[in-house]
């Protein structure tokens, strides 16, 4: 049993909650991904591997809970409880083991990342670097550029102020060889089209059209088959439940990177969000609200205070 500090906010917590990704689940059910937190009692198998008070993070279906039960196999043992280390349970894994199994990334690549500053983004940027590519990023305001800068993105497009389009046209006409994509609708069409001889678009999500009924955004597919065959080029779809397999391995890598300070886990609390920073469970719909409205930098967490009275 784990009692949760730290629950993390993804785009796709939209599209659960709606029942798209399991219908066969029926209302009231728990929602929410992952999150990092303390043991607090350990059923027998558990006790050998791990004790109480100690740090641990789990990704499992219905993580928005104060206290939450996760076979000891789900487990993640963490050298402390921090908000940086959520970032990569989800985020920092689905970038890592996309761009290695789909992106084939090599040097002097051209790799496009749109929502480069978000939970995930900041993450396929920065690996798409390490493997010294060159990396653009859109974002959605100058702030965003900026810590996009930070982290090594050498090129950023402010999507508010400037034509994606054109600026990938005239800076790009060879065209893009990679595409980490999480926004779906007219970004995607954009992406498409940007796509280099052989290029490669690997779908992360459609964060555009989660919040429509059907959960998609109309994207001009006819001409898809029309697209890729006259590019030699690839639309890859990638959902991390496929992967597990790949998972621990990922994740090692990125806690290693992480502990060296190879890399980046920028964090936002909502601090500058309208009613302060996310604290408690009743701020969980106010961190998914930030996220729709595009004002994160980094990965939405939401910090659960340890009660005085324990609830067990």
């Amino acid at each position: 049993l784990f009692s949760s500090r730290f629950v993390g906010i993804n785009a796709s917590d939209i599209n659960y909650s709606a029942g798209r990704y399991d219908a066969s689940v029926k209302p009231p059910f728990d929602i929410g991904f992952e999150g990092v937190g303390d043991v607090v009692a350990l059923g027998l198998s558990a006790s050998a591997d791990y004790t109480v008070g100690q740090a641990v993070a789990y990704v499992k279906a219905g993580s928005f809970a104060e206290y939450t039960v996760v076979p000891a196999k789900q487990a993640v043992p963490l050298p402390s409880v921090k908000p940086e280390f959520l970032t990569l349970m989800v985020s920092g894994a689905t970038a890592y083991i996309s761009l290695k199994e789909l992106g084939e990334l090599s040097e002097g690549k051209k790799v496009l990342v749109t929502a480069a500053a978000g939970g995930t983004g900041q993450f396929a940027v920065q690996l798409a670097k390490k493997a010294k590519c060159h990396v653009i990023g859109t974002c959605s305001s100058d702030e965003k550029g900026g810590f996009l800068k930070s982290i090594g993105c050498d090129r950023t497009i402010n999507y508010k102020t400037e034509n994606v389009e054109s600026v990938l046209r005239k800076d790009y006409p060879e065209g893009v060889d990679v595409v980490y994509e999480s926004v779906g609708g007219k970004m995607f069409d954009l992406a498409l089209n940007s796509l280099a001889t052989k290029g490669r678009l690997i779908v992360i999500g459609f964060i555009a059209g989660y919040q429509n009924p059907t959960g998609l955004q109309p994207v001009k597919a006819e001409l898809l088959p029309a697209k890729l065959l006259k590019k030699s080029a690839s639309v890859r779809g990638f959902f991390l439940n496929h992967y597990l397999s790949e998972y621990k391995m990922a994740l090692k890598h990125l806690l290693e990177m992480y502990e060296r300070g190879d890399l980046v886990c920028e964090v936002d609390f909502g601090d500058t969000s309208l009613e302060g920073k996310f604290t408690g469970l009743e701020s969980v719909f106010r961190a998914v609200d930030y996220m729709y409205m595009g004002k994160n930098i980094g990965k939405i967490v939401v910090e659960l205070p340890h009660s005085v009275n324990s609830k067990l």
